[in-house]
C-alpha cells in the first residue's frame, strides 16, 4: 500500500508561514525518499548487469589485447621490421602489458613486459611508483599535522594504512581531551542570565518536541499493541503494524507516524489542516533534520555511483542517467572489442603492420588515455 500523502491542502494564501515549510519539508522529503528508492534498485540492478554482461566483455577485452601482445612480440622478433619500427613496436608491447597486468592482473606477461622495458623490470618500477606515492602521501598528511614517523614502513600499504589510523586516532584523542577541558573550564565560570535562559530554552524545545512524537506514538501503540488481542490473524497484524510505529518512533521519523495515524484512520485530512502552530513548530524542526540526513544518504549514492561508474555527477544525477552511462559502456566495449578483433586478423600480414606502424608515433609523454572501466 502506497503512503499516504501528507499535505495541508488550503489555498496557500490562507496558509501561515509554519504550514508552508510543513508542506515545503514534506514535499522534500518524499521526493527524496522515492528518489533514494529508486537509485538503489537501478544500482543492484547494474551491478547484476555487470556480472553477467559487463565481465564477460572485460575478459574478451583483455583475451583480444593480449593477443595484440603476442603479435607485436612475434613482429619485434622478426627481422622484416626495422630498428625505428621495432622501436615502436617495442613501446607498444610494453604499453599493452602494463594495462594486462595493472587492470587484469595477467602476471605472466610480466616477462614480456620485463623483456622490452629500458627501466627496469615491472615489480622493480611498480614499487618505486608505490614508494613515490607513499611519500607524497605522507607529505601531504603532514600538511594536515599528522606526522607518520620514520619508523611507517612506506612500501608495505596496510602497514601504512594501520600506522595512519593509529595517528589520527591520537589526533581525535588529542582533539577530544582539548575539548573535554575547554568544556569543564566553561562549565566552570560562572553563566550569565542569557546564558541560562538559551539552555532552559533549548531543554524546554527538546522535550517539548519528544512529547510531541511521543503523543502520536502512543495513539499509535494504544490502538495496535498486540498483547491483548486473542484472534490469532489479529495479533499477526497489529505486531507487524507495531513493528512499523517502533521503527518510525526509534528513527524519530515524524512523518512516518503521520502517515500511520492516515492510513489506519486514526487522524483525518481535517486534523493534518488543523494542527496547532505550536507542533507545526517542533514537526518543522524534525523534518528539517531528516531532510538533511536524506540529503546526506543521496548523496552518499551518489558518489558510490560516481566512484563505480567513473562518470561525472552530472551525467548520472538520476537513475535513468545512471543506467543510460552503463548501456553506453557496454555499447563502447563491444565496439573496441570488434575494433581489436579485426587489427589482429588485419596484423596477421608484415605489411599492414608495417603500414600501421608508419602513421603510429609514440607520445612524448606517456599520456594515452586508457578505456574507462565501470566496476
Amino acid at each position: 500500500m502506497p503512503a499516504k500523502i501528507i499535505q495541508i491542502t488550503k489555498a496557500k494564501a490562507e496558509q501561515t508561514k509554519s504550514q508552508k515549510e510543513f508542506n515545503r519539508l514534506v514535499q522534500k522529503i518524499e521526493t527524496l525518499e522515492k528518489s533514494i528508492v529508486e537509485y538503489r534498485e537501478i544500482m543492484v540492478k547494474i551491478q547484476q548487469r555487470a556480472l553477467t554482461e559487463l565481465e564477460p566483455l572485460r575478459k574478451q577485452y583483455f583475451e583480444q589485447r593480449a593477443q595484440l601482445v603476442y603479435r607485436f612480440d612475434r613482429a619485434h622478433d622478426s627481422s622484416f621490421f626495422k630498428k625505428n619500427e621495432k622501436k615502436k613496436l617495442a613501446y607498444l608491447i610494453q604499453d599493452i602489458a602494463f594495462e594486462l597486468i595493472d587492470a587484469a592482473g595477467m602476471e605472466e606477461f610480466k616477462p614480456i613486459y620485463d623483456k622490452y622495458s629500458n627501466e627496469g623490470s615491472f615489480d622493480s618500477i611498480n614499487e618505486e611508483a608505490n614508494q613515490e606515492v607513499a611519500e607524497r602521501m605522507k607529505d601531504l598528511f603532514s600538511v594536515f599535522g599528522i606526522d607518520l614517523g620514520d619508523d611507517v614502513d612506506l612500501k608495505d600499504p596496510e602497514k601504512m594504512q594501520e600506522k595512519l589510523h593509529e595517528k589520527m586516532a591520537e589526533q581525535q584523542g588529542a582533539f577530544e581531551e582539548h575539548k573535554r577541558q575547554q568544556e569543564e573550564r566553561r562549565a566552570k565560570r560562572p553563566k550569565t542570565q542569557k546564558q541560562i535562559e538559551r539552555e532552559q530554552k533549548k531543554e524546554l524545545e527538546a522535550r517539548n518536541i519528544t512529547k510531541a512524537v511521543r503523543t502520536i506514538y502512543m495513539d499509535l501503540v494504544k490502538a495496535f499493541h498486540p498483547d491483548r488481542v486473542t484472534d490469532e490473524a489479529e495479533k499477526d497484524r497489529k505486531t507487524e503494524i507495531m513493528q512499523r510505529v517502533t521503527e518510525a518512533y526509534e528513527k524519530n521519523d515524524v512523518l512516518s507516524l503521520l502517515r500511520l495515524q492516515l492510513e489506519f484512520e486514526r487522524i483525518d485530512q481535517s486534523h493534518i489542516e488543523s494542527l496547532a502552530e505550536e507542533h507545526l513548530k517542533y514537526y518543522n524542526k524534525i523534518l528539517r533534520e531528516q531532510t538533511k540526513e536524506l540529503e546526506e544518504e543521496y548523496d552518499n549514492l551518489m558518489g558510490q555511483a560516481q566512484m563505480i561508474s567513473g562518470q561525472p555527477a552530472y551525467m548520472i544525477s538520476t537513475p535513468f542517467g545512471l543506467e543510460f552511462g552503463f548501456d553506453r559502456q557496454i555499447k563502447e566495449f563491444k565496439k573496441v572489442i570488434k575494433s581489436i578483433k579485426k587489427d589482429i586478423n588485419d596484423f596477421q600480414s608484415d605489411e599492414v603492420v608495417r603500414a600501421f606502424l608508419k602513421v603510429f608515433k609514440i607520445p612524448k609523454h606517456n599520456d594515452i588515455d586508457g578505456f574507462d572501466f565501470l566496476f
